[in-house]
């Protein structure tokens, strides 16, 4: 393959460098790497186990899922659950706390079963339950729900019927805790358990003052959406009383927001929670769990700093700091240690899920070259521009940028006015970007460079093509610009020479990826390859596990991708198999989403192929195939497919 052509000394790059560029080593937490031919690794264990994740993709292929991709490494998941819990148990034990840890997976972060499953399998050593803040999701915990040992902690907004559903789970003799997140909820809790004659378990949610940080830090503090102020919990404490429930309240939770960036704000949020546990048990409660709710970071860019897409402490950082901070003011308060609950989704899935697409076009300022005419047959503006790309005055970077400006403006001008033909407008356009593409700093220029050269590479940034759309799969990079790593799957043994910024096939201006991880800021461009007509050009989009699944938007009626779930297995030659996959949705599919009938359609435009036919605009023969190729495309995927597999699909079918 060309990426695999060794490199004329100029263009020497190392594994090494790819791995620093693309931050590998930084958000990639030991389990991805690149092998001696450039292909980007996967170490699901983080041990010596690999797998080359472009041969996923050519498997995928090869069974006849289309790109996009999206790829979950379960034995990645798997690990990211063990961690977690050890993590916990192992802060637990150095610290001599009287009490254990019973982990939750909040099903809101995502609900594909697959995934769910094997969150469960992972964590049943550890007795690991589930949240749900939904009626939909609360029949799926139930359902799935067999350890007695495993909690299931009820959230969000509730009716009559969740709570009544709720209660049978208890009746069932299940652990299920109806955490109270707003003050009506107890009334109705005390009432229906009066009618149903089930004990509930129950726990409040407390508004506390102390406020997240991050895209989410409204989620949380004294003005958030959930929880109750000090009065309230007061007066849900007193009619839990009246109505004889005390030995139900047995649970604090709080939730300071998702993805939090820094470990001080976790700290004094779970200190202020702890204070509250304590002084629910001097009023004779029998508390005995706090839940610390989500907010477990993802180091999205590898900068370990408190940046909205970062985290500036590790998971056991985390894992002890919230054991050693309730011991202290559980000891301080001579109350006895609870067992310590954390809802932290995003920490666990986000890692597993790999979107890959496929580079399909490029739109580049400099892919036309100018006109090379004669010098006398040149407008003056055309000569001009001429004279500054070839520097025929010897002017610094920055004079040649501010003379080109002032230049364009002039055959700008000039084609407005009427003086200027188009094609020289298009020789002085072509003119102007090769004189901006020339005065790009080189990335080795140690020498000083102006601001306004410096925003050049973001200016002349190739636009890379992919198949794929971003309100589909990466929703969150177009609703709050959280930042995903994004690397090449190949040729990273080889230089990369173009700077871009993607863009994906919907016919939305914002359906772009412009912003990029970086250890010191964020990129506004990325370096990527020069595109090769014999080869694919792949591109991986990593942790994207969290929410993206279920969140997806059908802006243009881009349905769900197709995904594999891949397993090691030593036995096999690539050192995995796919152990499932799922089809993505068909044109069909996303239609009946908006209530388009596929066969009312298709019968719709036979009518109006017959009238066409008979009024002689077309052949029988022609109409025939044309209603063919219709029913075909209902059936195909919504994104681009290549001539190749059109050709291969007719074949199948003859």
């Amino acid at each position: 393959m060309s990426g695999n052509k060794s490199l004329a000394k100029s263009d020497a790059w190392s594994n090494a460098e790819a791995e620093r560029y693309y931050g590998l080593k930084q958000w990639g937490g030991g389990h991805f790497s690149i092998d001696e031919n450039g292909y980007l690794l996967a170490h699901p264990r983080g041990d010596g186990s690999v797998i080359r994740i472009q041969d996923i993709v050519n498997e995928a292929l090869e069974k006849g899922h289309k790109l996009p991709l999206t790829i979950r490494i379960q034995d990645l998941l798997r690990t990211r659950v063990v961690r977690l819990n050890e993590l916990f148990n192992q802060a637990i034990n150095e610290e001599n706390y009287a009490a254990r840890y019973r982990g939750v997976f909040p099903i809101k972060v995502n609900q594909l079963r697959e995934v769910v499953e094997e969150i469960q399998d992972a964590g049943s050593p550890y007795n690991f339950g589930f949240e749900c803040g939904s009626k939909p999701e609360l029949l799926i915990a139930l359902a799935m729900h067999k350890d007695p040992q495993a909690l299931l902690i009820c959230n969000g907004y509730k009716d009559d019927d969740f709570i009544r559903m709720a209660l049978s789970g208890r009746r069932m003799g299940k652990p299920v805790f109806l955490v109270v997140e707003q003050l009506s909820e107890v009334s109705r809790i005390i009432q229906l358990s009066k009618e149903t004659g089930v004990q509930p378990l129950m726990g409040l949610r407390i508004k506390l003052t102390t406020a997240g940080e991050g895209k989410w830090a409204s989620s949380s503090g004294e003005n958030a959406k959930f929880g109750l102020t000090s009065p309230e919990v007061m007066d849900a404490a007193r009619r839990l009383k009246r109505a004889g429930l005390t030995d139900c309240l047995q649970l604090i939770h709080f939730h300071i927001g998702s993805q939090v960036p820094n470990i001080q704000t976790i700290k004094k949020a779970t200190i202020e929670a702890t204070r509250f546990y304590c002084e629910l048990c001097n009023l004779g409660f029998p508390m005995s769990l706090i839940d610390v709710g989500g907010g477990l970071g993802v180091d999205y860019d590898g900068s370990r700093s408190n940046f909205e897409s970062s985290m500036n402490y590790t998971l056991r950082e985390y894992t002890r700091d919230v054991v050693y901070n309730i011991k202290s003011i559980c000891t301080e308060a001579g109350v006895a240690v609870p067992d310590i609950i954390s809802e932290s989704g995003r920490a666990i899935v986000a890692p597993h899920s790999i979107l890959v697409t496929e580079v399909c076009d490029r739109i580049s300022k400099t892919s036309v070259v100018p006109r090379v005419a004669k010098p006398t047959k040149r407008k003056p503006v055309i000569q001009d521009l001429q004279e500054i790309l070839d520097n025929s005055h010897q002017s610094g970077p920055l004079e040649r940028y501010h003379d080109a400006q002032q230049k364009i403006e002039e055959a700008n001008n000039l084609f407005n006015l009427g003086y200027l033909p188009l094609k020289d407008k298009a020789d002085a356009d072509a003119l102007y970007w090769a004189i901006c593409r020339e005065l790009v700093p080189k990335e080795t220029s140690s020498a000083y460079s102006p601001d306004e050269l410096e925003a050049l590479p973001q200016v002349m940034a190739e636009q890379y093509v992919c198949n794929f759309s971003v309100f589909q799969s990466l929703i969150d990079h177009w609703a709050c610009d959280q930042l995903f790593p994004i690397a090449p799957l190949q040729r990273l043994n080889e230089k990369p020479t173009v700077e871009a910024v993607l863009v994906d096939i919907t016919c939305d201006s914002e359906g772009k990826i412009s912003k990029f991880t970086d250890v010191e800021d964020v990129r506004h461009s990325i370096r990527l390859h020069p595109m090769d007509a014999k080869e694919p050009y792949y591109l991986g989009v990593f942790l994207v596990g969290a929410y993206q699944d279920i969140m997806g938007d059908l802006h243009n009626l881009f349905g769900r991708v197709d995904e594999v779930h891949v397993f090691l297995e030593d036995g096999e030659e690539d050192g995995f198999y796919i152990e499932d996959s799922i089809q993505g949705f068909s044109i069909k599919d996303v239609l009946g989403f908006t209530q388009y009938d596929g066969h009312l359609l298709t019968r719709m435009l036979k009518k109006q192929i017959d009238r066409a036919t008979k009024a002689n605009q077309i052949k029988p023969r022609e109409g025939t195939s044309i209603l063919d190729e219709y029913t075909q495309l209902l059936e195909g995927s919504t994104y681009l497919t290549k001539s190749s597999d059109r050709s291969a699909k007719k074949r199948r079918k003859t």
